[in-house]
C-alpha cells in the first residue's frame, strides 16, 4: 500500500474486500425445492435453469440480493446479484468489501480488469484466475466520496450507452426476421412474380416433373450409381403445405439428388494435407475457414473430397443448430466430417444456392424439428430424413433469378448487419475507455471533485492510509 497523490491511495484487492469461494455442490444434494444454488451459468444466461437445495448449509455461502459476486473460472466477470436468497455454488466469489471501499465502486473495478485478468489466467479449455493473483491485483483508492461521485458518473454514462446498444441489438434482431422474411417471399413466389409475368413460354409442373425424372436416370447413368426409389409426398402432406405459384411444385428433396453422404468418421488432426470440415465451421449458411482441423488419410480424401457446389447439411448439432447447412465454393481442397451430410443434388435441375437457401429457411428448419431425433443435449437428423424434407421446386431458370433477388437483398442485410456489430464493438470499446479514465482519476471534472471534498466523510490520502491500515491490523 501507498500514497499516489494527495487524494489517492494504491493497494490491492485483498487489501479492500474478503472473498469467499462458494461451495461444491454434488449432485446428491441437488433438488427441484427449496433455494437456487448460483452456478456460472446462471450469471450468464438468465434464462439458464437452477438447480435447488432444501438442505442448511453454512452461512457464508448464502447470497442475498444486491451482493458482489466474480465468477473467477471458465468465464470471468462481475455481477450484483438481483434475485433473493440462493447459494453459492463453487468457482465463483462471495465479494465482502470493506468499510473503505463502495461495493458499486469495486464491482466497476473488477469489471474493467476482467480482460487483463483473461491474458494472465491458467487453463487453456476452462481458464481460471488464481485467488494469488487475483487478490495481488493494484487498485486506485480515493476517498468515499469521490468513489460515490465516480459510480454516479459511470452509471449516468452507461446508462446512455446501455440504450445505445440495446437499440443496435433490437436492430439486429429485425434484421434476422427481416432475412427470414425475404426466404418467406422468395419460396412463396413473391419475389419473382415480375419476373415470370415477362416470360413468354414457362413450363408447367407436369413438364418439370418429366424433366426431373430424365434428367435423374441420365445423371445416375453417368455416375454410375444406382437409383433409389423416392417415395413422393401424398395428397395429404400436399394439402398441408402452403400454395405455390402456377408452374411450381412441391418436392421430397431426395427427388432432386442422386443420394446423401455421411463425413468421415476418422479423428482429425491439428495438423495435416488437407481441412476436414466440421460442423462448427458452418456459419450462417457459409464455411468459415478457421479454426480447422486436418486429415492425412488417403482414402478418405479420395472419398470424401469436396466438390465446388457441393451443400453439407449439419445432421448431429444442439437441437437449436441441428440441420444448418452450408456451400462449399471450392476455396480449398477439403473434405467433410461425420455429422455433416453431403447432399448430391443434380445440378441441372437444383441449383445449390436455391437448396442453400432453402434449407435455412424457417419452413425448412420447421420441418426439420418435426423429424429430428432428440437426445441428451443433442439432436439428430439422418439421410433418410433429409431426403423428405418437401421443397418448393420450380424451374432452374427461376430459381437463378430467385438466388440473385435473394442476394441482392441480403447483401444490403450484410453491409447493415456489418456496421451494427461495428458500432456495438465501439460501445464497448468506449465503455473500456471510461472505465480507464474512472480508475486513473479522469473521470470527474474539477468542480466535481471540490464537491466530494466538501462532504463530511472526505479524508486526504494518509488518512485513508492510515485506516486502511488499522482495519486490516483489526482484521488479523
Amino acid at each position: 500500500m501507498k500514497i499516489i497523490s494527495n487524494h489517492r491511495v494504491c493497494t490491492t484487492l485483498g487489501t479492500v474486500a474478503e472473498y469467499i469461494n462458494g461451495r461444491a455442490f454434488t449432485p446428491a444434494e441437488w433438488g427441484n425445492e427449496g433455494l437456487p444454488i448460483i452456478r456460472i451459468k446462471n450469471l450468464n444466461d438468465e434464462k439458464s435453469k437452477f438447480h435447488y437445495s432444501n438442505k442448511v448449509f453454512e452461512e457464508r455461502y448464502l447470497v442475498k440480493k444486491g451482493d458482489l459476486l466474480f465468477a473467477w473460472s471458465a468465464s470471468l466477470g462481475a455481477y450484483i446479484w438481483k434475485k433473493d436468497d440462493a447459494w453459492l455454488n463453487q468457482h465463483i466469489f462471495l465479494v465482502n468489501p470493506n468499510s473503505f471501499i463502495e461495493k458499486l465502486y469495486l464491482y466497476y473495478f473488477l469489471d474493467k480488469i476482467t480482460r487483463e485478468l483473461y491474458s494472465s489466467a491458467h487453463g487453456s479449455g476452462m481458464v481460471h484466475v488464481t485467488k494469488k493473483t487475483f487478490e495481488a491485483t493494484k487498485i486506485s483508492l480515493p476517498s468515499l466520496p469521490e468513489q460515490r461521485a465516480i459510480v454516479a458518473k459511470l452509471e449516468q454514462l452507461f446508462s446512455e450507452l446501455d440504450n445505445g446498444i440495446a437499440c443496435l441489438k433490437k436492430a439486429q434482431e429485425q434484421l434476422k426476421i427481416y432475412r427470414q422474411a425475404i426466404l418467406k417471399q422468395a419460396f412463396e413466389g413473391e419475389l419473382t412474380k415480375a419476373w415470370r409475368e415477362q416470360q413468354t413460354s414457362h413450363p408447367s409442373a407436369q413438364e418439370l416433373l418429366e424433366t426431373i425424372k430424365a434428367e435423374r436416370t441420365q445423371a445416375a447413368k453417368l455416375s454410375g450409381k444406382k437409383l433409389k426409389p423416392v417415395i413422393p409426398l401424398t395428397q395429404a402432406a400436399l394439402i398441408a403445405l402452403p400454395e405455390l405459384p402456377d408452374g411450381w411444385t412441391w418436392l421430397k428433396l431426395g427427388e432432386l439428388t442422386l443420394g446423401v453422404e455421411y463425413g468421415t468418421s476418422t479423428k482429425s488432426l491439428d495438423n495435416g494435407d488437407v481441412p476436414v470440415i466440421r460442423m462448427g465451421n458452418i456459419q450462417q449458411g457459409r464455411i468459415e475457414w478457421h479454426n480447422l482441423a486436418y486429415t492425412n488419410e488417403k482414402a478418405d480424401i479420395s472419398k470424401y473430397s469436396l466438390t465446388k457446389g457441393d451443400v453439407l447439411f449439419n445432421r448431429t448439432n444442439s437441437p437449436e443448430l441441428v440441420g444448418k447447412t452450408a456451400i462449399y465454393n471450392g476455396e480449398m481442397p477439403a473434405i467433410f466430417a461425420g455429422y455433416l451430410i453431403r447432399i448430391n443434388q443434380i445440378a441441372v435441375l437444383l441449383d445449390c444456392k436455391y437448396l442453400n437457401f432453402w434449407l435455412n429457411s424457417h419452413p425448412a428448419k420447421v420441418y426439420g424439428n418435426s423429424v429430428k431425433t432428440d437426445g441428451v443435449n443433442q439432436s439428430n437428423i439422418n439421410g433418410e430424413k433429409l431426403k423428405s424434407y418437401p421443397l418448393p421446386y420450380c424451374s432452374p431458370q427461376e430459381q437463378s433469378q430467385i438466388v440473385q433477388e435473394i442476394e441482392t437483398r441480403l447483401s444490403v442485410c450484410d453491409n447493415m448487419e456489418s456496421t451494427i456489430k461495428e458500432s456495438v464493438e465501439k460501445a464497448e470499446a468506449l465503455r473500456q475507455s471510461i472505465l480507464k479514465k474512472a480508475f486513473e482519476g479522469k473521470l470527474l471534472s474539477l468542480e466535481e471533485l471540490q464537491i466530494t471534498r466538501n462532504a463530511p466523510d472526505w479524508e486526504p490520502a494518509d488518512k485513508l492510509l492510515e485506516r486502511i491500515r488499522a482495519e486490516k491490523r483489526t482484521a488479523r
